[in-house]
């Protein structure tokens, strides 16, 4: 970077005043678990967890940016109040780049935008150059420089070249190891043992497929998930995996209570609006979900917007073989629920229907949310191929794949409540997720789910589903709700099941925006806020 432009970014930062607003969308919240379930070993295994967790900020760091790391030294050592705010809205984002803002730069000396290909690329390579040089590569090769768990960088010669993880970030990963070793030994429970020791010889082989089972299989008090998993900030391909981390006590009265969600995947599958040809006739066996709460997330599990819930693995290996799990963190979704829905709906809804507006029924979506992840289409074959939606939509198959869980979701409740097969009020849901909307699409549509939230409620404006009041509220008309719930999901089911570049990038060029009349409400809510800023105070 030039010393002009580095001067031209200085003088655009936003000053200490501009700056605490950012820090304040983020409403400072107490995250508090109930550890009192935990044995004397998984007290001392939690201990070793959370330094674990630590290690990964470390790894992230890497991952987003090269000169992160530089950067974060030279903050902590800013005891100036626009230093302090600084590091504080860098610690929110573990990076220079404001996630609310598009990505833009909010200290001077960077990059005025988070780099597409974050560090897992060389900063001057082009999509076109990787292309052309995976097409050289033999197809064990490509899979190695297409999978989750490696870099690109260039080699004496300048020539792209694939490093493995375990190789790339081998110190870091041999101390967090160490601590899963340590973390194991200290636990009472096999399955935690057996799957903290696989996943630490993962980290250092770079093979994790078979802690990706034991972590499916995982039937703990202490639940962990400590891996590279989400693809997000891979804007360039979406190939690459984040490390992230998220240590949590199991909630076994509210994991119970949802498990017969689980037991009805298959049967929802066999009733997708998809052709016949394009389901799976056989699920994964595992599909286990559990609600815990959150002692303490880092890594990718830790930035920017809070992560509520996830469906995991993302490897389509481990999730045709075995299927996948879904993670509630109930403690978390009811902090965003009262922090920043409530006021949210008191703005959008009509006062006849705030009363609709439920936690059970917000709680209730996130999980048909993380559930649907595991159900449509996986293994595909576009022109002879073997393939799968995530290659072959590339950098738009997150938003879509997004778009594709929420909308199945409502799919998925509307067919168990008509039935009988789950409680539920279907007005309620609909009301609560259209409140919802307005939450999520303040992430900012050039984020997956804020660009997957734009499309669906876009998509259900045209099509009378929504309703814009001029008073400027908004609701549902339950007449068309429903048929419309089923034509997106058909619409992005069909387009993930062959592959269809060219209709994700149409749908999301002409649906993933703001509108007008959702800009307006937006307009009104500057003082609620955006998220939540997770203050751990749950001791080991």
């Amino acid at each position: 970077m030039g010393p002009v432009l580095v001067l031209l970014l200085a003088a655009a930062m936003p000053d200490l005043t501009a700056l605490n607003r950012m820090i304040a969308r983020f409403a400072p919240t107490e995250i508090r678990a109930d550890t009192s379930v935990l044995s004397p070993g998984d007290r001392r295994a939690l201990a070793k967890l959370i330094e674990a967790s630590r290690v990964v900020d470390d790894l992230f760091l890497a991952q987003m940016w090269s000169g992160n790391q530089a950067l974060y030294g030279k903050l902590r050592n800013d005891v100036t109040p626009l230093g302090k705010a600084r590091l504080h809205y860098f610690l929110i984002n573990k990076s220079p780049w404001s996630s609310l803002d598009d990505f833009a730069a909010f200290i001077p000396g960077v990059p005025p935008r988070k780099l597409q290909g974050a560090n897992f690329y060389p900063e001057d390579m082009t999509r076109a150059e990787f292309e052309a040089w995976a097409k050289t590569l033999d197809p064990a090769a490509r899979r190695e420089a297409e999978g989750f768990f490696t870099v690109i960088r260039r080699d004496a010669a300048k020539k792209l070249t694939t490093v493995p993880y375990s190789r790339e970030y081998r110190r870091d990963l041999e101390r967090a190891a160490a601590l899963l070793r340590e973390a194991a030994a200290a636990t009472d429970n096999p399955s935690l043992r057996r799957f903290l020791s696989l996943r630490a010889d993962a980290f250092l082989s770079g093979d994790y497929y078979a802690s990706d089972v034991a972590w499916l299989e995982l039937d703990a008090p202490l639940d962990v998930t400590i891996s590279p998993y989400e693809t997000y900030n891979d804007e360039l391909f979406g190939y690459k995996a984040a490390f992230e981390s998220y240590v949590t006590v199991r909630d076994s009265r509210e994991s119970a209570r949802l498990a017969s969600f689980s037991a009805r995947l298959q049967e929802i599958e066999n009733n997708l609006p998809l052709d016949a040809r394009f389901r799976n006739t056989k699920l994964g066996a595992l599909s286990p979900i559990r609600v815990v709460n959150l002692v303490f997330s880092a890594g990718d599990g830790n930035h920017g917007v809070q992560t509520a819930a996830f469906n995991l693995p993302n490897d389509e290996r481990v999730v045709r073989e075995k299927g996948a799990k879904q993670v509630m963190l109930k403690n978390v979704q009811e902090a965003k629920f009262r922090a920043v829905l409530t006021p949210i709906a008191a703005g959008v809804l009509p006062p006849a229907e705030r009363s609709a507006l439920s936690f059970d029924a917000f709680f209730t979506h996130i999980l048909a949310h993380e559930l649907s992840h595991a159900i449509g289409p996986r293994d595909i074959v576009v022109a002879g191929r073997k393939t799968t939606p995530r290659q072959e939509l590339k950098e738009l198959y997150s938003p879509i794949e997004e778009a594709k869980a929420d909308v199945t979701g409502l799919f998925m409740l509307d067919y168990l409540i008509e039935r009988g097969l789950a409680e539920g009020n279907m007005r309620d849901i609909h009301t609560t997720y259209l409140a919802s909307n307005f939450r999520s699409v303040r992430f900012g549509v050039h984020e997956a789910h804020g660009k997957g939230t734009a499309v669906q409620f876009n998509y259900f404006l045209d099509k009378g589903a929504y309703i814009a009041r001029p008073d400027g509220t908004f609701a549902v008309d339950h007449a068309r709700i429903k048929g419309a719930v089923r034509d997106l999901a058909r619409d992005l089911l069909t387009m993930e099941a062959v592959g269809d570049y060219a209709a994700a990038r149409e749908m999301l060029d002409q649906l993933a925006v703001i509108r007008p009349e959702m800009q307006k409400a937006l307009d009104r809510m500057h003082d609620i806020p955006v998220d939540i800023e997770p203050l751990f105070v749950t001791q080991p």
